[in-house]
């Protein structure tokens, strides 16, 4: 999250989307106490928006709690209860955000971004989404053998207050915790679940070859 692309990092092209939605009326980022103080060091040179941080207390691989295991430690922690937008902080998509949020105003009700991967060999690395005509997910895989739809998960997630105790409920349950597209595949179940189609550049920066694609994009 703390690479440079051009002269911002991949998390300041997010906070620079994040701000630009004036529903936000608050940021939190989590992560493990490994970056913790690189996070803090980041945070200064941004005076403009505040930004909370938690660490997670965790070091290694082998105790990380997860994106929802995070997650609800976030929650907990902040006592948070109202509507949430998650965001995975290693992705950069161009296309403004401030649409999905105002997509959840029309239809309260959790929602994920999705956008169209024409890429079969691709799509068997992502998470994929099939919907119904109103959008409603019908159907989420991760990483599937045999891809239902063209339809690929971005890491962008928008859940009401109401959702709160179903991430309890779902790692009480033995969810889970490691991606954050596993809590989809269990919620769409129990609760309505719309996909967002997002138009444009999405890159999600997971090693060196992703990183070269997004600066020859962005640059």
């Amino acid at each position: 999250a703390l690479i440079e692309i051009g002269k911002k990092t991949i998390l300041d092209y997010l906070i620079d989307q994040i701000a630009d939605i004036s529903a936000i009326d608050g940021i939190y980022l989590i992560t493990n106490s490994k970056f913790y103080n690189h996070f803090k060091d980041w945070r200064e040179t941004r005076p403009d928006i505040k930004i909370e941080i938690l660490d997670d207390q965790t070091s290694s691989n082998e105790e990380r709690l997860g994106a929802i295991g995070d997650l609800r430690l976030l929650i907990e922690h902040f006592n948070i209860q109202d509507d949430i937008l998650v965001c995975a902080a290693d992705t950069i998509v161009q296309p403004r955000l401030a649409p999905f949020v105002e997509s959840f105003k029309n239809k309260r009700a959790s929602w994920i971004c999705a956008r169209e991967d024409p890429d079969k060999e691709d799509r068997k690395h992502r998470g994929i989404i099939a919907v119904d005509n109103e959008m409603k997910v019908t159907s989420f895989e991760e990483k599937p053998v045999e891809p239902k739809s063209d339809l690929a998960a971005v890491p962008f997630y928008i859940y009401p207050k109401e959702i709160m105790p179903r991430v309890k409920e779902y790692l009480a349950a033995g969810g889970i915790a490691d991606a954050p597209g596993h809590f989809v595949a269990w919620l769409y179940q129990r609760e309505p679940v719309y996909a967002y189609n997002i138009n444009g550049n999405v890159l999600d920066i997971g090693n060196p070859e992703s990183l070269a694609k997004a600066r020859e994009v962005l640059l």
